[in-house]
This record gives structure tokens, sequence and C-alpha cells, in this order.
């Protein structure tokens, strides 16, 4: 199957050519790349979080296969979902899916379902395809949709993920796709942003999950985050980096309705 951009037109631009220089106006060209397990992107229109995803993904140097892990905003198909077989298409060209990768990951847990309802007009995880291709051209990924679970069932999936991984032999980047508080003040967003943002630091998927629910953090991508963080620390990582805070307002001048973006690496 092949998948047709949903939000292309909307979220970033549908011509090739304004979206490379849509792309090119946040790419940092001097950043020095390191080898990373795990990423922390936004998934806003390019106007808002484009820089953050863009700053954040010019640090790391893309692996040929990729596993990007979305939230569900739209409530449709399986509650974790991945896509198989077939290729995404962008504007800049189709990104094919590694089927071997996704077919390892579904042998090692009965928690993902294999099924394409919920991927086909999600865009968390299509936001982030434009800004890999104009870094990397030749990659292949796994897409999997992530809805509400419990904790115990997001480490399920980082093991799962991290095992695959560890049969498939090769480099493979994990990136969280996750906008952080929506629609409140900047001040709030930012507390609660903080909160949510020492957890991945410190590598705390548990503490991330505890502190986005006591706490009210609309963070819409906490369960892809955890199953990342569980998965990179099984894989061994032992670091992290906050690349890049911000809100909508500093784009709209609408400080008092914001949503938060952080772009972060895992190492």
């Amino acid at each position: 199957m092949l998948r047709n951009p949903a939000v292309a037109g909307q979220f970033y631009p549908a011509s090739k050519k304004q979206l490379i220089c849509e792309i090119e106006k946040h790419i940092d060209r001097e950043a020095s790349k390191e080898k990373i397990l795990g990423v922390v992107s936004p998934h806003a229109g390019y106007m808002c979080s484009g820089e953050t995803a863009a700053l954040t993904l010019s640090k790391v140097e893309i692996p040929d296969n990729i596993i990007i892990l979305g939230p569900n905003h739209i409530g449709a198909g399986a509650r974790f979902s991945i896509m198989a077989h077939g290729a995404w298409k962008t504007p800049m060209d189709n990104v094919n899916i590694n089927e071997n990768l996704a077919k390892i990951i579904l042998s090692k847990t009965g928690l993902i379902k294999e099924e394409e309802e919920a991927q086909i007009y999600e865009h968390s995880i299509e936001v982030q395809l434009p800004i890999i291709q104009y870094l990397r051209n030749d990659f292949e990924f796994v897409p999997i949709v992530v809805s509400y679970g419990d904790i115990e069932q997001y480490q399920e999936i980082g093991y799962a993920i991290a095992g695959a991984i560890e049969d498939f032999k090769k480099e493979v980047l994990i990136i969280a796709s996750s906008d952080m508080t929506h629609y409140e003040s900047a001040e709030t967003a930012k507390t609660k942003d903080n909160l949510a943002i020492e957890s991945i630091l410190k590598l705390n998927e548990v503490e991330l999950f505890s502190r986005v629910h006591k706490h009210g953090i609309s963070m819409c991508g906490c369960g892809s985050a955890c199953i990342m963080l569980t998965a990179c620390k099984k894989l061994g990582a032992k670091d992290a980096e906050l690349v890049k805070y911000t809100n909508s307002g500093e784009v709209t001048g609408d400080f008092d309705q914001v949503v938060g973006y952080a772009g972060i690496l895992i190492k």
C-alpha cells in the first residue's frame, strides 16, 4: 500500500520546492552530528514547531532505519498500530517501510496490531518524514501509532522494540513524535512541561507517565516517549540533551493559549 499525505498543504507545504525552502529556514547546517538512540520531536505545523524539530534532527547522524512512534489523534484503529508493508508518500519522495523490522517487532509483542486504519489520516508521524528526507533521502522506517495505555503496556512495547532492534542487528533511530502542553498560558505550559522534560532527561519513563497524569500535562505523545525511553535504556542509553523548548506563542503572539514544543536527544 502507498499511504498518501494527509496534511500536506496544511502542516507543511505540498509543493516540493516550497517544502525544501521551508525546511531550509530551520535546519542547522553547522550542527555536529552524533549517533543517537532516540529523539523527542514535535509534530505541529512547521510554522510553529518546524524549527524545534529541524534543529533537533540536524544534530542526528540519521541511520538507514528509523522507527517513528506517534500518538493517535483521530481515535481510529487499534490502540497500538503498526503499518508493516508498503510506503509513505511525501512531496519529497516515497519512504519505504522496512518490512523485515516491522515483522520482527510484531513477533515480540501481542499488543501491537498490524493494520492501516490508525495510520491513514494521522499526522504525528507524517510531519517528521520531510525533515528527515531533507537530511537523508535513503532511509526506511517503521510507523507505530500509539494510543492510551498504562505504563506496563508502554514498557512491554519498549522492550519488544529493543529486542527487535537487537535481532535486526543494524542501527535504528527511535523517534517519539510529541507536542507538549496544549492550549494553556505560556507560563503554565512551561511549568508543566519542565516537569515532563526533567523526567525525560533523567531517562525515567515511570516518572514521566506519573507526572503527566498527576499534573494534567496534555503531552500528546507521552506514550510514545515512554516507549522510546524504555527501548533506548534497554539498548544502553545513558544520557539525554534538551536541544530546544519553545511554544506557539513565539510565532503567533498569543501567549494565553499556547502549545509547547520540545526537542530532546537520547544518547
